[in-house]
């Protein structure tokens, strides 16, 4: 009995030829292709990420080796837009969140320190967390692309939410500010996510029009201010608060857009749809515990950092 799912021409009794389409390999290129960059971009942005932050502690200053780590960021974030390009962002956003677990064996050779057993703990959530996700829900890219006039429309009401929320943030303490700063910073980053998906989709179906349509220049008004408001967030000096809200508001966003505008959806019953919910929900504590760990050990390094500085100012001739 012949495979219904080997793709390739298959002769029929009266000599005619069908041709069928190959459906796998279109599976394993919105799957597999965009999981694995995925990954790669979780990776390089974890490392990225490590070497500015020891680069700005061993010399208090912005060194050659936190451009180095820029590059890699870089090229993190060119492997997560090739990976959105590809893939689905309800596939692409839960893997790109590993890199906070990829960080802490990253960190701990930087520190020459072992990670702590609350660590690897809820790195262990994480991953079963993402893959029972993955493996359940299946999730594959849309084809259709959102109106202008309704992505338009719906960025503009979060922006004007975000507003708020910085006007908000300046009236606020430390601890509200950089809380504030980071919901704002999450959800530009997400919305830069659908952005990227976007544009991704129009370079490849039609690249003529990339230019003349709103989705470029609208990433780079988000995603730039995106960075100065995660800046604003960090310089609030409640790592340990912005950090967190940051990384689970871009998650949640992204995703919320994805399903909203892209029409990406899961393919599950409902009794499992709610389980999705519970996994995600785990997801969620689990990122917010990382986050939280690697927000105390950028602080203590930090203090460090500023200790050291005024010592040998002390020391001085």
């Amino acid at each position: 009995m012949s495979d219904s799912r080997l793709s390739g021409p298959r002769v029929c009794p009266r000599g005619q030829v069908v041709v069928r389409p190959a459906t796998d390999s279109l599976e394993c290129v919105h799957s597999w292709v965009p999981a694995l960059l995925s990954v790669l971009a979780a990776l390089l942005i974890a490392g990225g990420t490590v070497m500015r932050q020891r680069a700005s502690h061993a010399s208090g200053a912005i060194a050659r080796g936190w451009w180095i780590g820029a590059i890699i960021a870089l090229c993190g974030f060119a492997s997560q837009v090739a990976a959105l390009g590809l893939g689905s962002i309800l596939l692409v956003q839960p893997l790109v969140v590993l890199a906070i677990l990829f960080a802490l064996p990253m960190e701990a050779w930087a520190d020459r320190r072992r990670p702590l057993r609350i660590e690897w703990a809820w790195g262990a959530v994480l991953v079963v967390c993402v893959t029972l996700f993955l493996a359940i829900s299946r999730p594959e890219p849309s084809q259709r692309r959102p109106e202008n006039l309704l992505m338009v429309a719906t960025i503009g009401v979060v922006i004007f939410v975000l507003v708020c929320c910085v006007i908000a943030a300046e009236r606020s303490n430390q601890h509200y500010k950089a809380l504030l700063y980071g919901v704002t910073a999450g959800a530009l980053f997400g919305m830069s996510a659908l952005l990227v998906k976007s544009v991704a989709y129009q370079v490849i179906n039609d690249f003529g029009r990339t230019f003349t349509q709103p989705e470029i220049y609208l990433f780079v008004i988000v995603a730039g201010s995106g960075i100065i408001a995660q800046q604003r967030a960090f310089g609030a000096g409640e790592l340990q608060t912005s950090f967190p809200a940051l990384t689970v508001v871009e998650l949640a966003v992204s995703m919320g857009l994805g399903v909203a505008l892209l029409g990406e959806n899961l393919s599950v019953s409902v009794p499992t749809a709610l389980f999705l919910g519970v996994v995600l929900a785990v997801m969620v504590r689990a990122v917010l515990e990382l986050a939280k760990l690697a927000a105390v050990r950028a602080e203590a390094i930090s203090c460090h950092t500023r200790q050291s500085v005024a010592t040998s100012d002390v020391t001085a001739p």
